[in-house]
């Protein structure tokens, strides 16, 4: 049975985890189909990425019988290898979504733990329903957050706050999550809620939105006179080219920029 579907419309493409009966969590075949469905993505003309998960949660974290499998295999071949680039596979889980050159929106309902928290995670923008749920896991099982948490955690929470929740492995809900800024904002409905900043993404330049999403990725990681360089290197590969003055003219005509 698939374990993620993948449809496009508009421009947009709709990742869906498909393990609903199980709160979508995550076994081999879900990591590895997740993985494949970045990739697919990646190499689409796709402007726009909304992540979702259906049924009652969006990904209750790693399945019970894969943690009990955990213990069968030897830790270091699987955790250690960089199969992906710079991760390993299950760090590619939420990492392959920061390699996707456009902007990724997760929508959050029911469940985000442990490595659901951590996929939402690798998403640009996450909208959660009020009543979601989310957690820090790992420690409940007396494991660590290593699915990408420990890079994309700290760039979100301050550091007492990172340290108390993977201490204890509580879990709290979205209006907390947004208070402390793991989600970017709350919706009655949050799939509605990604579908439309997809639409509006998508009618963006689309080298400029993929410009701004390398930048972005850039200016976390590295330092000011690096940063400051690759401000003005991708601002060069803009300005005066087709689409750039595509959005000038529809501006000065008051009218839907139209993009090749």
């Amino acid at each position: 049975m698939a374990r993620v579907s993948v449809e496009y419309e508009d421009h947009i493409a709709h990742v869906t985890l498909t393990r609903g009966d199980k709160m979508n969590a995550l076994d081999r075949d879900m990591v590895q189909a997740i993985i494949a469905a970045g990739q697919e993505v990646a190499g689409s003309d796709a402007r726009a990425v909304v992540l979702s998960g259906e049924g009652k949660s969006f990904c209750a974290g790693l399945d019970l019988m894969s943690f009990a499998q955990m213990g069968q295999i030897d830790p270091h071949e699987w955790l250690m290898e960089r199969s992906h680039e710079d991760a390993n596979e299950m760090q590619e889980v939420a990492m392959v979504w920061r390699r996707v050159q456009v902007p990724v929106i997760a929508a959050l309902q029911g469940a985000a733990y442990g490595g659901g928290l951590q996929l939402a995670l690798g998403a640009d923008i996450r909208v959660a329903a009020p009543d979601a749920r989310l957690s820090v896991m790992e420690m409940k099982w007396g494991i660590v957050p290593d699915m990408g948490g420990m890079v994309l955690l700290p760039r979100l929470l301050r550091s007492d706050l990172l340290r108390r929740l993977t201490y204890t492995a509580e879990v709290f809900d979205a209006n907390q999550a947004l208070d402390w800024g793991l989600v970017t904002e709350l919706a009655e409905d949050p799939m509605a809620r990604a579908d439309e900043l997809a639409a509006k993404i998508a009618n963006q330049s689309p080298s400029a939105i993929r410009a701004a999403k390398r930048l972005i990725e850039r200016a976390e990681a590295e330092g000011r006179e690096a940063v400051l360089l690759a401000e003005s290197s991708e601002q060069v590969e803009l300005i005066g080219k087709a689409e750039q003055m595509e959005v000038v003219s529809a501006q000065m005509q008051n009218r839907a920029p139209v993009f090749d």
